[in-house]
């Protein structure tokens, strides 16, 4: 029967494999959730701020629905930012932007270019709203193909281009004269700088982002989240600037009230807790820094540079996969595995508290 057979390309759709959380993984371990060392999502271990946690705990109005323009937060965002409130939107998380973005631009079959090994969100993104995805595969080193995404531009005409920076397994940044050259060619470039705030161009990134060029430019769209650098990926809150052409479209299709009143309650709170939370990038980066360094120095390991809050391994002489599972295993510490072309021999590890970072390089050396 018609009514029962789902798009194609939904039926089709390879399944985004998310993280599960501490409830899920402290019955699978057999492990209690303090005792798991979780350095697999990029999660900032050390939670909300206190301003933050406050709010959440003095909410009001819970039973009432949220502001559908999220004025109050938009309006913080535009001091932290520097953009105009009205170029700004609000979603539940980063990921619902980047889906709202792909369901208003794409119709069935228009091509969008991203380069792998990236954020898996913005494939299933792109198949999930009936785009043809088009990968321009990054270097070895993970730095882009400049000359091949330029090509790709010119010869297959996309409606979009998305890329992060720093990307995500690996950790680099996107140069002023890459994105230069990308805003010269005739697409939509969406930068999403989910962990722009550890590249430590900036007390909290706003020296590196790239959000305050949005107004004068009609294709480039630049993505943020409060799930990394303020500790809120379980509230689902992110941000974004957008070209005012594109604007009036994204509000027709949003959700009306997708920014909930406890996530907007505690951005607003973070927002306010700014120092707070530049001390713990700053924690952060240089757990990371000492992970990169101490991770050079076992043999089986090899460590790339990165300006995010993890750092990408290649795992030359000895199983990835298998390493991950021995550490969930044994010691009851979290890494990521990608299954995926350009990644089967890697893991990436998050940068955590300082006693995270022991715990692994204890387990790490005690399996060299």
């Amino acid at each position: 029967m018609i009514y029962q057979n789902p798009a194609r390309w939904v039926v089709d759709l390879p399944p985004y494999t998310p993280i599960e959380p501490f409830e899920v993984l402290s019955v699978r371990l057999g492990r209690r959730p303090q005792d798991i060392v979780k350095l697999d999502a990029n999660e900032n271990p050390y939670g909300p701020s206190p301003r933050a946690r406050q709010a959440l705990a003095e909410l009001q109005f819970a039973h009432i629905y949220p502001d559908p323009e999220s004025r109050a937060l938009r309006q913080a965002l535009s001091d932290f930012t520097g953009v105009p409130a009205e170029f700004l939107l609000s979603g539940a998380g980063a990921d619902e932007l980047i889906d709202l973005l792909l369901r208003v631009m794409l119709e069935p079959g228009d091509r969008v270019i991203t380069c792998p090994p990236t954020f898996g969100m913005y494939a299933f993104g792109t198949r999930l709203n009936g785009g043809q995805l088009v990968e321009v595969p990054r270097r070895p080193n993970f730095s882009l193909d400049l000359p091949a995404l330029q090509q790709a531009v010119n010869d297959l005409q996309p409606k979009m281009l998305l890329l992060a920076s720093p990307n995500n397994p690996d950790g680099s940044l996107l140069s002023d004269q890459e994105l230069h050259a990308l805003l010269e060619l005739p697409v939509l470039v969406v930068l999403d700088e989910a962990y722009i705030e550890f590249s430590g161009l900036g007390a909290l990134g706003e020296q590196g982002s790239r959000i305050s060029a949005v107004p004068q430019r009609d294709n480039l769209v630049v993505l943020r989240t409060f799930s990394k650098w303020a500790g809120l990926a379980g509230l689902r809150v992110g941000y974004g600037a957008f070209p005012a052409w594109l604007l009036p479209a994204l509000w027709r299709a949003k959700q009306p009230y997708n920014v909930n009143v406890a996530a907007s309650a505690a951005a607003l709170a973070s927002l306010e807790d700014r120092d707070y939370l530049a001390g713990i990038a700053a924690s952060l980066r240089q757990e990371r820094e000492r992970l990169q360094r101490e991770l050079g120095r076992l043999s089986f390991l090899q460590p790339y540079p990165s300006c995010a809050n993890f750092v990408l391994c290649r795992v030359p002489d000895r199983s990835a996969r298998e390493l991950k599972e021995t550490l969930a295993a044994q010691y009851g510490i979290l890494v990521r595995y990608f299954d995926s072309p350009g990644l089967r021999d890697h893991i990436r590890i998050s940068a955590g508290r300082p006693q995270d970072t022991n715990s692994l390089l204890e387990a790490l050396a005690a399996l060299e």
